[in-house]
């Protein structure tokens, strides 16, 4: 370990901290290149002021093996004042220390294999149900259509929630709580963070509405939901209902907001690789998929998987993720000061050329047995986070792009309509400018 002494002689990283107070908090959130521009002037270390904290940007494998290694150590999870706020204090996303082991532990038993395989009924239920709808539109927007699917599964399958106007209404709720999470923090009626703020006591009140009509139910349900009504700790007791909504708005930001840009993306990147669609359905019939799926099914398609991890390659839903110093370090021969904060870049990562050659291109083979470009360097492919932090529902994802994969692709066309923006928005979840405008039908 570096001694205090040497570690104050060493320099902070290059970079500026731009406006007093709020930094470059602005550009960060409005230039899709903020973070490419300050790698090529100071190298893949730097350091910026963003959301009101003085913070280093870290790039690279080595970056998050470094950090993913010294969580708890040098390292402690954050987010952005903002995030926090919105997410809550008893949020697994915001606790950290033994108090997170636990509620992470008791959060993933809804994510094992049997609770995973216990989702696919329901989830290829309502894929089909909106496959179906979405063929009666002929011409869509399909973001927003792609948000309401996604706001079903992850609310029906994870909390129970009854269908229809129930989801409806919290769904547009959640978009403007979204809009907030990466947010300046001034809390006024008319800016983004005043209003995710009155959302979240809107979103809070209708969640504490449904945790309690499932405590009312004799027949407890195995989704996360019931898995956190029946839990207790090592004392033999059980959430309070303010840390039972917390978690459950998490489950549900997390279980719909990232995913709906990775379906997005699935759609975007297939429609400019028709090749790839022609691949997708010879597997399926290699496997013999008719219209049903079984787990064992959907392991045995290699190159779908393929796919998957290359569109959350190149277009990761999340950009990258905060931690808190909580004791000077050194990395690169640079000073990291106890309690500023460190982002770490997903994207920049997923780009770099000495892990994937022509990294702005699609290449699913890119992960097929024979090349596993993923595996050259530790950390190089991390789009649901790595090491104690991993993103929990990782596995309920997987099987969510699976399924939508496998059923869009089998019976449906889709292509985009012309004269539209597809430049990606970034915060706080790539999707394109217009919305994904498609022209949607069944095949033959």
């Amino acid at each position: 370990m570096t001694s205090n002494e040497t570690l104050r002689s060493l320099p902070l990283p290059p970079g500026t901290f731009g406006l007093p107070v709020i930094g470059e908090t602005l550009s960060f959130l409005r230039d899709a290149d903020f973070n490419d521009k300050r790698n090529q002037k100071y190298g893949l270390v730097y350091k910026t002021n963003i959301f009101g904290q003085r913070t280093v940007m870290m790039s690279g494998a080595e970056a998050n093996r470094f950090l993913f290694t010294h969580d708890n150590s040098y390292f402690s999870a954050t987010w952005p004042y903002s995030t926090r706020t919105l997410l809550g204090p008893q949020s697994l996303a915001t606790q950290s220390g033994n108090e997170h082991t636990s509620r992470r532990r008791l959060m993933a038993q809804a994510f094992l294999p049997k609770a995973i395989a216990g989702y696919l009924p329901g989830m290829e239920q309502l894929t089909h149900r909106y496959l179906k709808q979405w063929e009666t539109l002929g011409e869509m927007t399909w973001y927003p259509e792609l948000r309401t699917y996604m706001f079903d599964i992850a609310s029906i399958l994870l909390i129970g929630t009854e269908t229809g106007s129930e989801t409806a209404y919290l769904s547009q709720i959640f978009k403007t709580w979204c809009e907030g999470l990466f947010s300046i923090p001034i809390n006024l009626p008319w800016t983004p963070f005043g209003k995710a703020l009155r959302c979240r006591t809107l979103l809070l009140e209708k969640i504490e509405e449904i945790v309690r009509r499932r405590q009312q139910e004799t027949e407890p349900k195995n989704d996360a939901l019931g898995l956190l009504l029946a839990a207790k700790d090592e004392d033999g007791n059980g959430l309070t209902l303010d840390e039972l909504k917390d978690q459950v708005l998490l489950l549900l930001f997390a279980g719909h907001e990232t995913l709906t840009s990775s379906l997005s993306s699935f759609c975007l990147l297939l429609a400019q690789h028709p090749q790839v669609i022609t691949k997708l359905r010879e597997e399926q019939e290699k496997v013999g998929f008719t219209g049903s799926l079984t787990m064992e099914m959907l392991k045995e398609m290699t190159y779908l998987e393929q796919v998957i991890k290359e569109v959350l390659r190149l277009i990761p839903p999340v950009g990258g993720g905060f931690r808190r110093v909580v004791q000077s370090c050194e990395f690169n021969d640079y000073q990291i000061p106890e309690g500023w904060m460190v982002w770490y870049q997903i994207n920049t990562t997923h780009q770099d050329s000495s892990i994937y050659p022509n990294p702005k291109e699609f290449d699913p083979d890119r992960f097929s047995a024979e090349r596993v470009e993923e595996k050259q360097k530790p950390f190089g492919f991390i789009p649901f986070g790595g090491g104690a932090r991993e993103c929990v529902g990782k596995a309920f994802a997987m099987l969510v792009l699976r399924v939508f994969g496998t059923h869009l692709v089998q019976g449906y066309d889709w292509e985009l309509l012309p004269d539209q923006n597809l430049e990606l928005v970034t915060v706080p979840t790539p999707s394109p400018r217009d919305g994904l405008r498609v022209k949607f039908n069944r095949r033959g």
